[in-house]
């Protein structure tokens, strides 16, 4: 998972370390994160498109030659199952590495979404940025449990 900005509260990174732990028998789950960019209080539309210009930068360099999954509102949605189905295909396909990117509370730039291979939305509605964090990493937890037909996804 790669993420802009850091998760402050314990009580989130507590329940994105529990995920993480869970998915060590599925794969070799990690979180990087980028630095977000700093902004003033309110920023102009011309400041936070150049922000996530360089933020987007970061990622794809990171991402590198990985299958990349961004989550953005107008991706498209999918069940447990069907984002199960999605993450086991690339392993069908030889495809080892698979980089979720995650944006700041700004978004993503439009270079990571042209250049992701599949645009994700988690929902229509709107999360606190670091909920859906946390949403994320349960939702891999469950592909990997729904793959390997676990109990955890009934």
């Amino acid at each position: 998972m790669l993420c802009v900005g850091k998760l402050k509260e314990e009580y989130w990174r507590s329940a994105c370390n529990e995920y993480q732990k869970r998915l060590k028998p599925f794969c070799r789950f990690s979180v990087v994160e980028i630095p977000e960019s700093r902004l003033p209080k309110k920023p102009s539309q011309m400041q936070i498109l150049k922000a996530i210009a360089q933020e987007g930068r970061s990622l794809l360099e990171v991402a590198g030659g990985s299958a990349k999954l961004a989550l953005c509102i107008e991706g498209k949605e999918l069940s447990s199952a069907m984002l199960a189905e999605k993450i086991e295909g690339y392993g069908l396909r030889g495809i080892d590495t698979v980089s979720f990117i995650i944006g700041s509370s700004y978004g993503l730039s439009s270079r990571v979404k042209q250049n992701a291979d599949f645009c994700l939305s988690m929902s229509p509605m709107t999360f606190p940025h670091q909920l859906a964090r946390v949403m994320l990493c349960e939702q891999i937890y469950r592909a990997f449990e729904i793959i390997n037909h676990g109990k955890y996804h009934k």
